[in-house]
């Protein structure tokens, strides 16, 4: 892995050869933040040959105000100025290589590198990697889109008193919500992800114990929401395990 950091830029090149919520509001007008980053610090991706295909790359960019238009406001727990711009490749569902974008918190973004880079390598299939503003800000529509993203300045989906959620600071990520569903309160968020809620039946693009999703979070240091919980959460994952 490569990291360049040239003023307000940096850019990490890694390449491998062969083989539920409710809406955010929008945002008031604010300040545009400097758009000054440190780099993150970094990971070896794992060994291994990739997929035959293009090589992997993913690139990191400071992000602004205009990066996360619907999904941050004044008040949020972070400023876009801590934020940084993803952009990954990776699987779609009919194997073909596509580059996304993913908004998450910079201090996290190499280890996202790495684990999107791994991701790439084994072929496990993303339906779709954009922003969240992508859908007004809103997580519902997100996940009914079976949508990956992370950043969102939004309130946790949880019993007890309302709390910042993890996406709010940019360090959860949830993946392919419909094919891993929230189990919360007898409901099922997204709703399609009815069909995914008996995980025995392990199915492309699923987490799953053991599985290279949740392997690959793990070894970056990320904790999975889908084990050991009363509201099982199989697309969430998260750096402080909420």
């Amino acid at each position: 892995m490569i990291v360049v950091l040239t003023g307000s830029l940096m850019i990490l090149n890694t390449a491998c050869s062969g083989r539920a919520a409710t809406p955010t509001a929008a945002p008031t007008a604010g300040p545009v933040p400097s758009a000054a980053v440190s780099a993150p610090p970094t990971a070896s991706p794992s060994a291994g040959t990739g997929p035959s295909g293009p090589p992997f790359t993913g690139t990191v960019t400071a992000a602004t105000a205009a990066d996360v238009p619907k999904s941050w406001r004044a008040g949020c727990p972070v400023g876009p100025d801590r934020l940084a711009v993803l952009r990954l490749s990776y699987w779609d569902f009919d194997g073909r290589p596509r580059v996304g974008t993913l908004i998450a918190h910079r201090d996290v973004a190499a280890g996202l590198v790495t684990v999107f880079e791994t991701l790439y390598r084994e072929r496990f299939p993303i339906r779709r990697l954009d922003p969240v503003d992508a859908f007004d800000g809103s997580d519902d529509a997100s996940m009914a889109a079976d949508n990956t993203s992370a950043f969102n300045c939004r309130r946790a989906v949880a019993a007890g008193a309302p709390t910042w959620s993890e996406h709010a600071y940019g360090r959860a990520i949830d993946v392919n919500p419909v094919e891993n569903p929230y189990l919360f309160d007898r409901r099922v968020l997204p709703p399609a992800g009815s069909d995914y809620v008996d995980r025995a039946n392990r199915r492309p693009g699923m987490a799953v114990p053991g599985g290279i999703l949740v392997t690959a979070f793990a070894k970056a240091g990320w904790s999975w929401g889908g084990e050991g919980r009363s509201h099982p959460d199989y697309q969430h994952f998260s750096t402080s395990g909420k």
